[in-house]
């Protein structure tokens, strides 16, 4: 069955996390780190995605984003295939490089954007990757130094605008400037002028380093959604419970505000639940072929396409086996595995993927 569809809308604060498969590094060095910046910087730009806070450790990234008018699957599509393609060619490896699809968790604003970007600028500490805040203030690979001026902020591609002149600047040039513009808003919460909210900034995060591993931020539910604690709930009948969704971190009443402005989505996954006979039946209209075609042994060039398409929309985009499409389609695991590969360099275009899941 396809997984939960998942909730995006233009504005949303959502927390994107992806790993490696089996936990392995999808970073070995730093010009993994780079590249990966490069194309996350060009992909906030070009989506007019807004990225409040970062964090590439070994195996696994977070990013704190506000997606604008594209949806965040197209944006995260974008970033995560073209890496994987980068990352293939630089280490001579095929095969996938992500574990699955990545996860996110819409946020509400009020109570916690701020908790989350210090959650999330903290990783380098708790991954052991530096040993204390002097160290984490001029680290390269996480947002706290760049918000702190003690490093370029990589994911700003043109010269930054002042804190002032951010200000009066029109709308246009802020638009143009979106990476700059992010990060001070962020400072804006701790104060009006650029050295005090630095400093007060920097003092909020050293408070959370005693906070641990924080549960509750890392994932949605009516339990994590209360801070983790269940004493609030015990005894209580479910009609009197806030409404609570593993995709969403906030109070019962943003929960069903976020449930049904999701509903209200035209985003390709919030809205859609295709079966595999429907995808299939598509897939071989577009094709022009027929199902007997597409399960027979021929190596005809759009046979081979259409299965490989076929094999990635339906492991990748709606979390079917590929016990499932081996049986249906007639062929062996590895050749679902080698289908899904072909797949998705032929799909790297999101209006192409939109295009047969709509």
């Amino acid at each position: 069955m396809p997984r939960l569809a998942r909730l995006d809308a233009p504005g949303l604060l959502q927390h994107v996390m992806a790993r490696g498969i089996e936990r392995r590094d999808i970073f070995k060095d730093n010009k993994d780190r780079k590249a990966f910046l490069e194309r996350l910087a060009t992909v906030l730009e070009e989506t007019q995605t807004q990225c409040y806070a970062w964090a590439l450790i070994p195996n696994h990234f977070h990013l704190l984003l506000r997606t604008g008018p594209t949806p965040l699957s197209k944006v995260m599509r974008r970033l995560m295939t073209g890496y994987a393609v980068t990352f293939n060619k630089r280490h001579k490896r095929s095969g996938h490089l992500f574990q699955n699809r990545y996860k996110s968790i819409v946020c509400e604003e009020d109570a916690y954007l701020l908790e989350l970007i210090r959650y999330i600028h903290l990783n380098p500490i708790r991954a052991g990757l530096v040993n204390d805040l002097r160290k984490l203030d001029r680290y390269r690979w996480c947002g706290h130094s760049a918000i702190l001026g003690n490093r370029k902020n990589p994911l700003i591609q043109k010269p930054a605008m002042s804190y002032k002149q951010s200000a009066i600047s029109s709308s246009g040039e802020r638009q143009k400037l979106l990476a700059g513009k992010t990060t001070q808003d962020v400072l804006l919460h701790f104060g009006d002028t650029l050295n005090v909210a630095r400093r007060r900034y920097r003092q909020f995060v050293n408070n959370g380093i005693d906070q641990g591993t924080r549960p509750e931020l890392q994932g949605g539910g009516l339990v994590r959604s209360a801070g983790g604690d269940k004493t609030g709930l015990l005894g209580r009948k479910k009609e009197e419970r806030e409404k609570g969704d593993a995709r969403i971190l906030g109070s019962g009443d943003f929960v069903l505000r976020i449930i049904k402005k999701g509903n209200d989505s035209i985003d390709d996954k919030a809205m859609r639940s295709v079966s595999l006979e429907d995808l299939i039946s598509k897939v071989c209209s577009k094709f022009k072929i027929t199902l007997d075609e597409l399960v027979s042994k021929r190596r005809k060039r759009e046979l081979s396409r259409a299965r490989a398409v076929i094999c990635y929309l339906a492991v990748d985009e709606l979390n079917y086996s590929g016990e499932d499409l081996a049986r249906i389609l007639s062929i062996s695991g590895r050749g679902v595995s080698d289908c899904r590969d072909r797949g998705q360099k032929i799909l790297d275009n999101p209006k192409i993927i939109y295009e047969y899941l709509s």
